[in-house]
């Protein structure tokens, strides 16, 4: 009788445990924040509010992720990716909703703050379950195609959104982000690993065996996450951070130069929508060549041509020049795609895993929060274009943080930490 063949090497991209439980409803989920986003500022209008206070509303959705962050990990902690994924699609289905349904602006902040939090929940929940079940060497790839799956996600949805408009109004936005939400829940719920047991539904577990491999029975929690690993998160975590601020000030400096240029809305549009594009291209090839030759090769030279991008953007004066310079911008930023979520799963302990990457997006999603506050800072203060430079001064600053700490920390730095570390 033959012997049975000897099973073949991993797919980097298996069907059901990474595309269908992970890059499908995530998406899907995306193209309904994505659809929702242009959106929310006119409808606080509608509903009496200023053009500063319909800013507020509209900041709401990253706030919501900053303040979730922290209880996303715990969430997934204690139930499981899966788990906490169904609870987050749930939350966000009845958010969008509400938006819809929203009679007064304060219905519509708190909408707008709960689809944030479901969006923070969601997304560390799947970063959590992504890293636990991609080996170590295929990592950069698995999660740059899931920040590329993210950005093409955002990048539809406002499309998806106006067709909603053009077919049932405005409201129908919100609607559209609900059925988005409910489709990416279902994907999750109804997905089944090549063994049988649902997608994601097997981290408590690991989880609970890395504890009991280690001797320690109890539950972390996030104090003692935060303990243990103070001394990273003072490091790396600031390069973290920094590098979040530089990526936040890219969505804020394009739309109000076109502004400051005078630019028609239309074509300031499609600038961002051009420097979108090219931001969508590079996400495969940013994660092969950090699976090959490290995070480093890409997180710097990554940081450093984003900063040479903000530092020409104020000398541009008309359309074409500025979308040039959004260009450089957009390859920049498309270069490093997937590298914060990268770092943080190569630097994340078995044990604890999703109370670290909280932490680890708190201080990522605090940075694109502080990045455009930069930029508008220097408008208030009566010049635009010293925020974008100051915003640019960042780049070489995250740029100098990442060499100086992220091979203490990783041994996927590059090819050096890889081969003392005995992995080629």
């Amino acid at each position: 009788m033959p012997a049975p063949a000897a099973p073949g090497p991993r797919p980097l991209f298996p069907l059901r445990s990474v595309v269908l439980g992970a890059f499908v409803p995530s998406f899907v989920f995306d193209v309904g924040v994505g659809a929702m986003l242009p959106v929310v500022a006119p409808t606080a209008t509608s509903l009496g509010a200023g053009v500063a206070v319909a800013g507020v509303v509209a900041s709401l959705l990253a706030v919501g992720q900053i303040l979730a962050d922290l209880p996303a990990g715990a969430l997934a902690a204690r139930l499981g990716d899966r788990a906490a994924m169904l609870v987050a699609g749930a939350v966000a289905t009845v958010a969008f909703a509400g938006a819809a349904l929203a009679p007064h602006l304060a219905t519509l902040a708190l909408a707008v703050l709960a689809v944030g939090a479901a969006a923070a929940v969601f997304n560390l929940a799947r970063h959590s379950y992504l890293t636990e079940v991609t080996p170590p060497l295929q990592r950069a790839r698995v999660l740059s195609t899931l920040a590329g799956v993210h950005r093409i996600g955002q990048f539809v949805g406002p499309f998806a959104g106006a067709l909603a408009i053009q077919l049932g109004g405005v409201h129908a936005v919100y609607w559209l982000g609900a059925a988005a939400a409910v489709a990416a829940t279902v994907t999750v719920a109804v997905v089944r690993d090549d063994d049988g047991t649902p997608v994601g539904a097997r981290s408590r577990t690991a989880a609970a065996s890395a504890g009991a491999a280690s001797g320690d029975l109890g539950r972390p929690t996030l104090r003692s996450v935060l303990r243990d690993h103070r001394r990273l998160f003072t490091t790396l975590g600031i390069a973290c951070l920094l590098v979040g601020a530089v990526r936040g000030a890219r969505q804020t400096v394009i739309p109000l130069w076109g502004v400051h240029l005078g630019l028609d809305p239309a074509v300031a549009s499609l600038v961002v929508g051009v420097a979108g594009g090219v931001d969508m291209l590079l996400f495969y090839p940013a994660g092969k060549v950090m699976d090959r030759w490290g995070r480093l090769w890409i997180g710097v030279p990554s940081m450093l041509l984003m900063g040479v991008a903000l530092v020409w953007l104020p000398f541009t004066h008309d359309a074409v020049t500025l979308g040039a310079a959004a260009v450089v911008l957009g390859l920049g930023n498309g270069m490093g795609s997937g590298v914060l979520m990268t770092l943080g799963s190569d630097a994340s302990p078995d044990r604890g895993r999703a109370q670290f990457l909280g932490l680890w997006r708190v201080l990522q999603d605090t940075g694109m929060a502080v990045g455009p506050l930069i930029v508008s800072a220097g408008a208030a203060l009566g010049s635009l274009a010293a925020g974008v430079w100051a915003a640019g001064a960042l780049a070489p600053t995250a740029a100098g943080a990442l060499l100086r700490w992220v091979p203490r920390w990783t041994v996927h730095a590059n090819r050096t930490t890889r081969r003392r570390a005995g992995l080629g």
